[in-house]
C-alpha cells in the first residue's frame, strides 16, 4: 500500500495518524523527538498490524535534523507515498513579552520545515507521476491568534498554492483545518481549555479518518465536522475587525 512518513508522531493526530494508516496496511516512518516513545510506538505498530515501521528522530526546529527527514523523503528505495505535515505546538505566551528564541522554534517546525519537507516528497513524487502532501493546518488560521494563527495561515496559503502547481502531475496537496481536538496538544502548551463546552471538541479519530478520506478524492482543503465548515465560513465573511474581536475575547479567558 506504500509508505507514508508522519512527523511529530509520537501524540496527539499524528500517534492516530500512525495507527489509521498502520491499520490500512501501509509501512511508516515516524519522526518525532522522543526517540523511547517513537520505538514503543514502533514496535506496537508491527505487533498490531505487521507493517514495516522506520522511527526517524528529529527535532524539526533544528536545520540538520530537518535535511535528514527531506533525504528520507527523496529516497527510492521505500518510497514515500504520503507526507504528513502534523508537527506542530502551541506557546502560551504574548509575542511582544515573550520568549522570542521559542517564537523562532516554533515558526521553524510549523512553517520551514513544512516548506522543506513538502519540497522534498514533491520532487520525488512528481518524478513517480503519484502521492500526496497532508499539511495539518488549523481553523485558527482564520482568526488572530497570536503567531500560531500566522503559522497556520501560512500553511493554509501554502498548501492551497501547491495544489495548483501539482494539478496534473498525479500529487495532491491536502491542508487539514480541524478546530479543537481532545488531544495533548492543549495540556502541553500549558492552556486552561476548561471553560470551553464538549460540543465544540471533536475526536481524534474522526478528524483523521475524514482528513485521510479527503486525501483519497484530491480535496484540497478538509475541515472536520458541520460545525467548523460553518464556522470556517462564517471567518471568511465576517469583517477582520470583528474576527480581532473574538480572538481579542478569547484571549482574556
Amino acid at each position: 500500500m506504500g509508505t507514508a512518513l508522519i512527523t511529530g508522531a509520537s501524540a496527539g493526530l499524528g500517534l492516530e495518524f500512525a495507527w489509521q494508516l498502520a491499520a490500512a496496511r501501509h509501512d511508516l516512518v515516524l519522526v518525532a523527538r522522543d526517540v523511547e516513545r517513537l520505538e514503543r510506538l514502533a514496535a506496537q505498530l508491527y505487533a498490531a498490524a505487521g507493517v514495516h515501521v522506520e522511527v526517524l528522530p528529529a527535532d524539526l526546529s533544528v536545520a540538520e535534523d530537518v535535511e535528514r527527514v527531506a533525504d528520507r523523503l527523496r529516497a527510492t528505495e521505500r518510497r514515500v507515498g504520503l507526507l504528513v505535515n502534523n508537527a506542530g505546538y502551541g506557546l502560551h505566551q504574548r509575542f511582544v513579552t515573550g520568549d522570542v528564541d521559542e517564537e523562532l522554534a516554533a515558526l521553524d517546525v510549523m512553517v520551514r520545515a513544512v516548506m522543506v519537507l513538502s519540497r522534498a516528497a514533491a520532487e520525488q513524487m512528481v518524478e513517480h507521476g503519484r502521492g500526496a502532501i497532508l499539511n495539518v493546518g488549523s481553523v485558527a488560521a482564520l482568526m488572530t491568534s497570536g503567531t500560531y494563527s500566522a503559522h497556520k495561515a501560512w500553511v493554509r496559503t501554502f498548501t492551497e498554492g501547491l495544489a495548483v502547481e501539482l494539478a496534473g502531475s498525479g500529487v495532491s496537496a491536502t491542508v487539514l483545518c480541524p478546530g479543537f481536538v481532545h488531544t495533548e496538544f492543549h495540556g502541553r502548551a500549558k492552556m486552561r481549555m476548561d471553560a470551553y463546552p464538549e460540543v465544540v471538541w471533536l475526536r481524534p479519530d474522526a478528524v483523521v479518518a475524514r482528513a485521510l478520506a479527503d486525501v483519497r478524492r484530491g480535496a484540497v482543503i478538509s475541515t472536520p465536522s458541520i460545525r467548523y465548515s460553518m464556522a470556517s465560513g462564517l471567518l471568511r465573511l465576517l469583517p477582520r475587525g470583528a474576527v480581532r474581536g473574538i480572538s481579542s475575547g478569547r484571549a482574556r479567558r
